[in-house]
C-alpha cells in the first residue's frame, strides 16, 4: 500500500469542504494531500478486500499563522501522531510551536488508517515530505509576487520567508496569498537535504507529553457524555460459544440496574469484527454493573472447542515436527548434507499463547442516534474498519457512523480488531441510549485475540571443515487466518515468511517446512506476531552451533551472513512476502545485517570478562524490513533469580525519523520482550483459558525489566522501516543466550523456568 504523488496531485480545498473539519478564521491556505492506497497490507491476516481509497489528508494554513495539521493515524504510545506531522513540518520549514494536531476521525479520505505493522512511517514519509515542501514553495512564490523579485532571493526560514535584503514576511501573512499560487507539479519540488532537517532525525518531544503527564489527556476510557450508561458482558468461556438458560431475577433487584438481555454468540471462527455475545448488563455505574454481572445466573452451551486443551495441543506439533512437512523454500541435497555432516546440532522450541493485555482494556463509548446514526468514541488502531464493522451490524450506511479516535493506552495489535466496539453499538441501539462499554482486566485476558502456540523443530549440520552445510527449520501453530475461516488450517506464506522463509544464513543445503495446525481458540496478531516465535528458535540455535563449532557466537554470525549480498526470495521461495513491499524496494541486504552485528559488538563491549553467575548474549534479526543486533547482560543469583542490568541494541531502520520515540519503543520492546520471555503464558483447558488478570498472566515488573536499554543507530539514508516492533523478536534469543553462559543451561521453551 504505497502512496504514489505522481497520479494522485496535491489539491486545493474548498472553504466548503473544510467546514467539516475545522474553522478557517478569516483566510489562509487549505491544501488537500493524496495518500492513495493500492493494496489492504492485513488483508492475508483479516481476509479483508483491498483498500480503495481517494484520501485526503488536510494541512491547513491560517491567517494567524498557525498550522493544522491533521494526524490520521492512532496515537499509542509510539509517538506517530507526532512523527508524520513533524515530518511535514520540517520541509515546510514551519516552527513547531506554532503546529496544532487534529486528530482524524475514521474516514476513507485519510487513506489508510490502521495503525498496525509498524508500518506508519515507511508508508507516509515521502509523501508527507513532498507535501510540506509544497507548501513551502507556493509561500515563497506568494512572497516573491509581492516583493516582486526573482523567487531565487528568498528562502523559507522558521515560519517567515525571508528576502536576500533581509525583508522579511510571516507564514500567516503569507497565507492567503498562497492560496492563490497553482499547486507546484513534483517535479518542481526541492526536497531538503539530511543535513538542513531540522525535526527529522532530532530529538522531539511528543505532541501529546503535557496532556499526558498532567492528566489532561482523553483516552477510550476517559470519555463521557451526558446520559451515559455503563455496560459489562458475561461471556461463555469456549470462544464463540453460546448459552442455553440465563436468570436474571437477583440482578434485576440490584438498584441501578437498568436492563438485562442475551447477546447472541457469533460461532466459529467469528472473525475479528464479531461480537463474542454472552448476558449484557447496563446500570447506572461500574460498580452496579459488575455486582449485577456477577449475580446473573447463566448456564452455557458447548461449541466445537469445548475439548481444547493448549498444552497437549503444543504436544502435539511437537511430535509433527519432528517428521517431515510442507517444504516451502528448499535448495541443495539436505537429506545427504545432514548424512555427511560431522556434527548434527537438533532443537525443538516451544512458545506457549500470549496475551496483548494492554495497560487499557478494550473499551468503547457508542451513542446511537433516533435518525439513525451512530457515534463511537473509542481507543482504536484501525477506525475505518471499525466503521465498516459497526455499520454492518447496525444495518447502517457508513456514512452514518462516525469514530472518534481517542488516544490508546496501549494496543500492540488488540485494538485494531473491532469486536468490543460492535458490541458496544449493538448494546446503545438495544437501549437507544447512549452506554459505555467495560472489558475488566479479567474480560481481557480471558477474551483476546491470543498469540499463537508454536513448536519448532531446527536441524543444523555442520560439515568435516567446520562449515554449517545444512539447515532445516520445521513450523506448526495454528494460522490467524482461523480465527476468521474454518478452512485456514496451518501457516500461511505471509506468517511464514517472518523468520522461516527469509532466513537470511548463506548455506548450501536448506529446506524450510510448516506442518498443519488448526485454531481453536481466537488468534490475533500481536506486537511481532510470528517473528517472536522464530526468532527465539534461529537466534538460539545458532547460539549452539557456535558452541558446536568452537567459535565466538558473533563471529559464527558473521561466517553464516557470508559475502554481502541482496538475497533474492522471489527466486527461492514462491509466493515470498516482504512485509507487503517489493524486494527491489526494501532488499534484505546482509551488509545491512552485519553491520548492526558489527556495531552492537562495539557498543557492548562484547567479550568483555563476565563473573560467575553473569553472562552476556546476542541474536540478530531481521523484521518489518529493519535490522537489529541486540546484547543482553544478565546476572542469575542462587535463587535463579535473574536479573537484566544492561541491554545494547545496534539498529538500522533506515532515516531514524524521530529518533526519541524509536528509542522508547526499543526501550519498551525490551520490556515488553522480557514479559513474553520470563513471565507470561496462556493455558486453555477444555476450550477456556485458565488465566484471568496479573496474579496469574505475569508481565514484567520494574524489578524484572532490564535496568538500562542503550540504542545505537546506523547512520544512512536510506528509506525509513519499522520500529514498534522489530526490538522484541532478536531481545528474547538474546537474553536466552545470556542466561546460558551465565548458568550453563539451555531454554528452548517459553516463558522461561530455571
Amino acid at each position: 500500500m504505497k502512496s504514489n504523488l505522481s497520479h494522485n496531485k496535491l489539491f486545493k480545498v474548498s472553504r466548503r469542504d473544510f467546514v467539516k473539519i475545522g474553522a478557517l478564521g478569516s483566510g489562509g491556505l487549505l491544501l488537500g494531500i493524496p495518500l492513495a492506497c493500492n493494496k489492504d497490507k492485513n488483508a492475508f491476516l483479516t481476509g479483508k478486500p483491498d483498500a480503495k481509497f481517494s484520501p485526503n489528508v488536510y494541512m491547513t494554513l491560517m491567517g494567524n499563522g498557525e498550522v493544522q495539521l491533521i494526524a490520521h493515524r492512532s496515537e499509542m504510545g509510539t509517538g506517530i501522531r507526532t512523527t508524520l506531522p513533524l515530518v511535514m513540518a520540517d520541509e515546510m520549514e514551519a516552527d513547531w510551536t506554532k503546529v496544532k494536531i487534529v486528530q482524524a476521525i475514521g474516514d476513507k479520505k485519510y487513506g489508510d488508517q490502521n495503525t498496525d505493522g509498524s508500518y506508519s512511517v515507511r508508508m507516509f514519509y515521502h509523501p508527507l515530505r513532498v507535501a510540506g515542501a509544497t507548501v513551502k514553495l507556493m509561500l515563497l512564490q506568494a512572497a516573491a509576487k509581492e516583493w516582486q523579485v526573482d523567487i531565487s532571493e528568498c528562502s523559507a526560514i522558521n515560519h517567515e520567508i525571508v528576502h536576500s535584503s533581509g525583508k522579511r514576511l510571516g507564514y500567516g501573512y503569507l497565507a492567503e496569498k498562497a492560496s492563490e499560487q497553482p499547486i507546484p507539479e513534483e517535479s518542481e519540488i526541492t526536497l531538503k537535504s539530511t543535513k538542513d532537517f531540522k525535526y527529522i532525525t532530532k530529538k522531539t518531544a511528543i505532541y501529546d507529553l503535557g496532556d499526558i503527564v498532567t492528566g489532561k489527556a482523553i483516552y477510550g476510557l476517559d470519555v463521557q457524555i451526558p446520559n451515559l450508561k455503563i455496560a459489562v458482558v458475561k461471556r461463555n468461556p469456549e470462544a464463540g460459544a453460546g448459552l442455553k438458560s440465563f436468570n436474571s431475577d437477583a440482578a434485576l433487584k440490584i438498584e441501578g440496574v437498568t436492563k438485562i438481555f442475551k447477546m447472541e454468540a457469533s460461532g466459529f471462527p467469528m472473525g475479528y469484527d464479531k461480537p463474542l455475545g454472552g448476558i449484557v448488563v447496563v446500570a447506572n455505574n461500574t460498580w452496579t454493573a459488575l455486582k449485577a454481572r456477577d449475580a446473573v445466573e447463566v448456564v452455557w452451551d458447548k461449541g466445537i472447542n469445548t475439548a481444547y486443551d493448549s498444552n497437549k495441543f503444543l504436544l502435539q506439533m511437537q511430535q509433527s515436527v519432528q517428521k517431515e512437512g510442507q517444504v516451502k523454500r528448499k535448495q541443495g541435497n539436505i537429506d545427504k548434507a545432514l548424512k555427511d555432516a560431522s556434527k548434527v546440532i537438533e532443537t525443538d522450541f516451544l512458545v506457549p499463547h500470549l496475551a496483548h493485555s494492554p495497560m487499557e482494556t478494550p473499551c468503547a463509548v457508542a451513542r446511537y442516534n433516533s435518525d439513525g446514526s451512530c457515534e463511537i468514541w473509542a481507543p482504536v488502531q484501525s477506525p475505518q474498519w471499525v466503521q465498516q464493522a459497526v455499520s454492518a451490524a447496525l444495518g447502517l450506511e457508513e456514512t452514518k457512523v462516525t469514530i472518534n479516535v481517542t488516544l490508546l493506552g496501549s494496543a500492540f495489535g488488540r485494538k485494531s480488531k473491532p469486536d468490543f466496539v460492535v458490541e458496544a453499538a449493538l448494546i446503545s441501539k438495544e437501549l437507544n441510549a447512549p452506554i459505555k462499554l467495560l472489558w475488566t482486566r479479567e474480560d481481557d485476558i480471558q477474551h483476546d485475540f491470543y498469540h499463537s502456540n508454536c513448536a519448532q523443530h531446527l536441524k543444523v549440520g555442520i560439515g568435516q571443515d567446520n562449515k554449517v552445510n545444512a539447515w532445516v527449520h520445521r513450523t506448526a501453530f495454528p494460522s490467524i487466518g482461523g480465527t476468521a475461516s474454518a478452512e485456514a488450517k496451518g501457516p500461511s506464506m505471509d506468517e511464514l515468511c517472518m523468520g522461516v522463509l527469509d532466513m537470511p544464513f548463506e548455506i548450501e543445503n536448506i529446506s524450510c517446512e510448516s506442518q498443519d495446525a488448526k485454531a481453536q481458540i481466537r488468534i490475533g496478531w500481536l506486537r511481532s506476531v510470528h517473528n517472536i516465535n522464530h526468532a527465539f528458535a534461529v537466534g538460539t540455535i545458532v547460539d549452539q552451533v557456535a558452541a558446536a563449532r568452537q567459535m565466538d557466537p558473533i563471529e559464527n554470525i558473521l561466517d553464516l551472513l557470508g559475502t554481502d549480498r541482496k538475497i533474492d526470495f522471489y527466486g527461492m521461495v514462491e509466493g515470498f512476502n516482504n512485509y507487503n513491499e517489493k524486494l527491489e524496494d526494501f532488499p534484505c541486504d546482509t551488509q545491512r545485517l552485519r553491520k548492526v552485528v558489527e556495531l552492537v559488538k562495539e557498543k557492548s563491549e562484547w567479550g568483555k570478562s563476565m563473573p560467575k553467575g553473569k553472562g552476556m548474549g546476542f541474536a540478530v534479526h531481521r523484521s518489518f524490513l529493519t535490522y537489529v543486533a541486540c546484547v543482553v547482560e544478565v546476572e542469575v543469583d542462587d535463587q535463579n533469580n535473574i536479573k537484566i542490568p544492561m541491554v545494547h541494541y545496534a539498529v538500522d531502520c533506515g532515516v531514524p525519523v524521530n529518533p526519541d520515540r524509536i528509542k522508547a519503543q526499543f526501550e519498551g520492546g525490551a520490556a515488553f520482550g522480557t514479559s513474553l520471555a520470563l513471565k507470561s503464558e496462556i493455558n486453555v483447558q477444555n476450550g477456556a483459558v485458565m488465566e484471568d488478570n496479573f496474579n496469574n498472566y505475569l508481565v514484567a515488573r520494574i524489578t524484572d525489566a532490564p535496568i538500562n536499554t542503550a540504542v545505537h543507530f546506523i547512520e544512512n539514508e536510506e528509506k525509513p522501516a519499522g520500529v514498534g516492533e522489530p526490538p522484541v523478536p532478536p531481545f528474547i534469543p538474546a537474553l536466552c543466550n545470556a542466561i546460558f553462559k551465565a548458568t550453563g543451561k539451555r531454554i528452548t521453551r517459553l516463558p522461561i523456568k530455571l
